[in-house]
């Protein structure tokens, strides 16, 4: 799964903070990675992703995703709460 986003960025050695789930709306850990304006997201034990949140905890600790002003994202999902 991909999202677009405006010239992302990453602090090196911080936490990825990213999940995905599948159509049983279970949320697993993701890997994330940034190829140009995109980040890429998987879980290899999710096979056909449906959603993506990022940085959805109560306290999140270093979250680092930046936008190219080097400011922070926002925690965010690409689905609606059910």
């Amino acid at each position: 799964m991909w999202l677009n986003m405006n010239n992302p960025r990453r602090q090196p050695g911080a936490g990825q903070h990213s999940d995905i789930c599948g159509v049983d709306n279970e949320y697993s850990p993701a890997k994330a990675k940034i190829v140009k304006d995109k980040i890429i997201v998987w879980n290899d034990e999710v096979i056909n992703p449906v959603a993506v949140r990022y940085a959805w905890e109560n306290n999140p600790l270093r979250p680092n995703l930046y936008n190219k002003e080097g400011l922070p994202a926002s925690p965010f999902r690409t689905s609606e709460l059910y």
